[in-house]
């Protein structure tokens, strides 16, 4: 699962068309935005297996970015700062509803792996992934939903609200192709840093969005 994350945050600005479209990736993607700085840190771990299928990854211990009740931690700390902020009730329950998606989406497609909490023995995932067809198809769907109902919330106000906008969509398509047909990463290093540059699309998103305006209140 990556763009159908990315797909949660573009399709949430049509619930919260005042909240930027930056703090949504944000949102949707914190728990892998956390990841990385957690596993340089040797906080959390991953395993690089040469050749698995579908992903040549197993995620052995990640219970701070990515078990249930942390996410309902990081979903309330975020969608708490973003009320303190802004003084937006329902806003504020968007962004942090987007936080706790990611667990929600992250279940569908991932193996047994994720935990309920820090030191559950009880591990989750539905593995629709070892679906690749039918996961890549379902993806792609909702990616194509979110870009929707985003354009359905917003117009462009000048260029960089266009062809920025679809720029990063088109990027992000293909960040996702290549995550899923490219060759495994060298190393857990490069894995952490790779998912560092995921700030990039926090960061673009935030630029599209100002250069763009919302047509609901």
């Amino acid at each position: 699962m990556f763009i159908g994350h990315f797909a949660a945050g573009l399709a949430a600005k049509k619930a919260a068309p005042a909240v930027s479209l930056g703090i949504l990736f944000l949102a949707v993607q914190f728990a892998d935005l956390l990841w990385p700085t957690l596993l340089l840190a040797g906080v959390e771990q991953v395993q690089i297996v040469a050749g698995a299928k579908p992903i040549p990854l197993i995620f052995t211990h990640y219970p701070i970015s990515h078990s249930l009740l942390m996410a309902v931690v990081w979903g309330i700390l975020i969608g708490g700062v973003y009320w303190l902020v802004r003084r937006d009730r329902r806003a504020a329950l968007v962004v942090g509803l987007c936080v706790l998606s990611h667990w929600v989406l992250d279940l569908i497609v991932h193996v047994p792996d994720l935990p309920l909490y820090p030191g559950s023995p009880v591990l989750l995932g539905f593995g629709l992934w070892n679906q690749t067809v039918l996961e890549l198809v379902i993806e792609l769907l909702m990616f194509g939903l979110g870009i929707y109902l985003y354009l359905g919330a917003t117009k462009a106000k000048n260029k960089i609200g266009s062809i920025g906008f679809w720029a990063l969509m088109v990027f992000l398509l293909g960040i996702h192709v290549a995550n899923i047909f490219g060759p495994p990463p060298p190393d857990v290093k490069a894995i952490a840093w790779a998912g560092q540059l995921q700030w990039l699309f926090v960061i673009w998103a935030f630029w599209v969005d100002r250069n763009r305006e919302a047509l609901t209140a």
